[in-house]
């Protein structure tokens, strides 16, 4: 059903627009091409739907229209943990960004690593970004304790054994005899410093650089920004680029 009139209802056009998906004219645009969805009927002109009520989809894409969410991208220091509460006392990720509205990690790194980290409250896109069969990629600097060998090189972008199976090919670039830049679609605990120990290496230091579309060199370590709309579109868009069964997050 899509509602006509009904105390809390916008056009549609306004709230795309909101979104960042262009001017109104643009959203005006995207509905006659019949891009444009709500609760499962394609929208018309003059059509209109109640934010954080009615389902909207935009290409066959579910996005959230609640007014409450928040989009931060924080640059995790070393030694802070990315759960919400430790027993042990440690830093979390949470501590340094706003409490309110709470918000929650897109994924993890561990407390050895840091770099580029997603808070939201946002669950669907949480779901999105972190779900198997979309794999985002991801793009870290890998610092390691011995020059690694070609060899050793190729054996990771083809994809190694570890004890919970075979990783998928990688991208590995080398920048400096110790220093190689890795993207990823998967992850696993730890998986990144459990290949480099396959081959009888050590990371040393681990930094992640780029999630998916986004990246921010700018952004110093414990400080956060919001993400703006056209890069939460971006994100939404990548979650659905590949639907090919890969598995969890990288840490």
């Amino acid at each position: 059903m899509i509602r006509q009139s009904e105390e809390g209802a916008e056009r549609i056009q306004k709230v795309l627009a909101r979104l960042g998906y262009g001017s109104r004219r643009v959203c005006e645009d995207m509905i006659v091409d019949g891009r444009i969805k709500v609760n499962g009927s394609l929208a018309i002109l003059g059509d209109r739907m109640v934010p954080g009520v009615d389902r909207l989809e935009v290409d066959e894409r579910s996005v959230c229209t609640e007014t409450d969410l928040v989009y931060y991208l924080l640059s995790k220091p070393k030694g802070v943990i990315s759960t919400a509460f430790d027993p042990e006392g440690r830093q979390s990720v949470v501590d340094l960004v706003p409490k309110d509205p709470r918000v929650f990690s897109v994924g993890r790194l561990d407390a050895d690593s840091e770099g580029l980290l997603i808070m939201t409250n946002d669950g669907e896109l949480t779901q999105q970004l972190t779900h198997p069969s979309h794999g985002v990629e991801k793009e870290y600097l890998v610092y390691l304790r011995h020059q690694p060998t070609d060899s050793d090189l190729s054996k990771l972008k083809r994809g190694i054994y570890l004890n919970d199976g075979k990783t998928l090919p990688t991208r590995i670039t080398r920048l400096a005899p110790q220093l190689v830049r890795m993207t990823l679609h998967e992850g696993r605990n730890r998986q990144i410093r459990r290949m480099f120990e396959a081959v009888s290496n050590e990371v040393v230091r681990l930094v992640r650089v780029r999630i998916g579309p986004i990246s921010d060199k700018t952004l110093k370590p414990g400080l956060y920004r919001e993400l703006s709309s056209m890069e939460v579109i971006k994100l939404r868009s990548a979650s659905m680029q590949n639907t090919k069964s890969r598995t969890h997050e990288v840490r």
